[in-house]
């Protein structure tokens, strides 16, 4: 790839993602003034897709990046020119009602509970996240709904149209994943910042340790702007309180979700799990103190709760949810994220945990939803297939190996079998010198979904099947079970390009 099509690679990618901060956002009271609409009477959905995906940054690009990275600082200078190149301004962003929410993971479904909050009040919301499970333009929500082919191939040719005519002698920006010199921090005026919880993520790029990485995340905070966290471990905890300190950004700690449901119903979530009760208590937080700062729900200054608790962070005001929260809450959806899908007799429970914290978190949702049964197209090019093949016989090897040495039983042990029912779903007997029955590597995800649906799913229905799927004699047996089983509950989990796959394959509207 030439030199200048890197520049206008990473310009499209930096100027289509320059909205990456604005991951909740209300429309303001004064809008953006409208740039003339170009003609493109022969550009389809399909070919502006087709065209982002050419200039979508491959494997080895990324590798030459990370060796070759420059001054952060200089890089997030950059990006105001290339914000500049698009047609806006910084100051055009500063006149936006803002939410800022970054975090490790928990940030995406923050972000989905205090949308649909805010939606509750009648008020007119965008919302920006990344990345996007089966469709790109999934990405940008206007009033909770991904905006239509027509508008996204519009908006999109426009961009491109304008990068193509500015070139210029750049160099090559990263287009970062929520750090302190990440494009999204060239939002300079947020209503509101969240912080949701931290982990090891990303340590290439982050850090390490969970207290760099919480460094990271704390470059959102800006100056006399309120920010909320939820419960960290000590160490991230008091890092965000000294960032927060050193730039007078003042920070609370929320109370729990069960601190504002005393002397109330309980709050009932749309989104499962119980680790989702965080994410709602930071999104009500978010939500509150954007109203209030709006003058949409009580005039006055935010005051905490206590002065100094943990950490000498003070708590977050503890107040009874309004009946629009309670509403907005409920009725929150958020795809791939604790999503449960009944079809005949497959439940399909879908997360994109990739975190190890939230991995566990997943598990202990997975195992209580069946628990509580008991008792009554998107193509990913940053990654070569070779190297997404040998990721998955090292995932194979770890888990095979956790199984044969029982490590971690209160994380990994599956819920106690019923009374005479089978313990393992592969059956076979170990052939000599194969890999173990307890773990299976297909190809492709619709030869996965295939082997596990055995044509038992009334939606997924593949023409035929692919040709010695089932010549592997523990597949072979474990098809059997699969094939005669009153109930299948499948689990799938590990990355969103994942998750994203399977819906595209068990809820083909999605990619109309």
């Amino acid at each position: 790839m030439s030199r200048a099509r890197n520049h206008l690679r990473a310009a499209l990618s930096l100027a289509a993602a320059s909205a990456r901060g604005v991951t909740t956002q209300v429309a303001a009271q004064r809008g953006l003034s409208a740039w003339p609409v170009p003609q493109e009477p022969s550009m389809e959905y399909q070919d502006a897709v087709r065209m982002l995906n050419t200039l979508q940054t491959n494997a080895g690009y990324l590798e030459q990046v990370k060796r070759q990275r420059g001054d952060p600082q200089t890089q997030l200078e950059a990006m105001e020119l290339y914000l500049a190149r698009s047609g806006l301004q910084v100051e055009d962003l500063d006149r936006l009602n803002i939410i800022h929410v970054t975090g490790t993971k928990g940030k995406g479904s923050t972000c989905a509970f205090t949308e649909c909050i805010l939606r509750s009040y009648g008020l007119k919301t965008g919302f920006f996240s990344s990345p996007h499970l089966v469709q790109v333009r999934e990405r940008i929500r206007i009033n909770g709904q991904p905006i239509s082919p027509e508008l996204f191939t519009k908006y999109f040719w426009r961009l491109y149209h304008r990068l193509e005519e500015t070139k210029v002698d750049l160099a090559v920006v990263e287009v970062g994943i929520g750090g302190a010199y990440d494009c999204t921090n060239i939002i300079r005026k947020p209503v509101v910042c969240g912080v949701s919880s931290l982990g090891i993520d990303h340590t290439s790029l982050l850090g390490d340790t969970v207290e760099k990485i919480a460094w990271q995340k704390g470059g959102i905070f800006k100056r006399g702007v309120p920010a909320f966290t939820v419960l960290q471990p000590e160490g991230p905890l008091a890092v965000l309180r000294d960032r927060a300190q050193q730039i007078s950004c003042p920070l609370y700690l929320c109370p729990t979700l069960e601190a504002l449901e005393e002397g109330g119903p309980p709050l009932a979530l749309g989104l499962e799990g119980e680790h989702q009760r965080s994410n709602a208590a930071l999104a009500l937080q978010l939500a509150h103190c954007w109203l209030q700062r709006q003058d949409r729900h009580g005039a006055g200054e935010l005051k905490a709760s206590r002065p100094g608790l943990l950490w000498q962070l003070p708590l977050a005001p503890v107040f009874q949810p309004t009946s629009h929260m309670r509403l907005g809450l409920r009725n929150t959806e958020w795809p791939g994220r604790t999503q449960v899908l009944r079809r005949g007799p497959l439940t399909w429970y879908l997360d994109g945990a990739h975190t190890p914290s939230s991995v566990q978190a997943c598990v202990r949702w997975f195992r209580q939803a069946l628990q509580g049964r008991e008792r009554p197209s998107q193509q990913n090019f940053t990654v070569t297939l070779d190297q997404v093949l040998l990721r998955c016989l090292e995932h194979q090897q770890h888990w095979n190996h956790l199984d044969k040495e029982q490590a971690s039983p209160d994380l990994w042990s599956a819920p106690s079998p019923e009374p005479g029912g089978p313990t393992s779903l592969l059956l076979a007997p170990h052939p000599p010198h194969t890999c173990s029955a307890s773990s299976l590597v297909f190809s492709c995800i619709s030869h996965a979904l295939q082997w596990i649906s055995q044509g038992r799913d009334p939606v997924f229905q593949p023409p035929t099947p692919p040709k010695g799927l089932l010549t592997h004699p523990v597949a072979h047996s474990g098809a059997s079970v699969l094939h005669e089983a009153a109930a299948i509950h499948v689990l799938v989990t590990g990355s969103l390009h994942l998750v994203g796959g399977v819906l595209k394959l068990l809820e083909p509207a999605l990619s109309q």
